[in-house]
């Protein structure tokens, strides 16, 4: 892993306050088969607002979806998803 882009293989989808702003890909494999990659400070800057409200996160400072994608996150699409 370099410094300038590190990836991260996770077993699910993950946002975390620890990762931000550190220029990270997750990589992960949903329970489909399909391997996502996306960028993890691009999510949180685009869906700050909704991960900030969120009372998992302001407690555990965590989000996950375990099974795939959430939808939230499909639906900004090449915007987040790298290739």
């Amino acid at each position: 892993m370099s410094n300038k882009n590190q990836t991260l293989v996770s077993k699910r989808f993950i946002i975390r306050k620890s990762l931000i702003g550190k220029n990270v890909t997750v990589k992960f494999t949903d329970y489909d088969g399909k391997v996502h990659k996306y960028s993890h400070d691009k999510v949180y800057e685009l869906c700050k607002e909704r991960f900030d409200n969120m009372k998992c996160f302001q407690k555990y400072k965590y989000y996950s979806q375990t099974f795939a994608l959430p939808k939230f996150v499909r639906e900004l699409g090449d915007e987040v998803l790298v290739k």
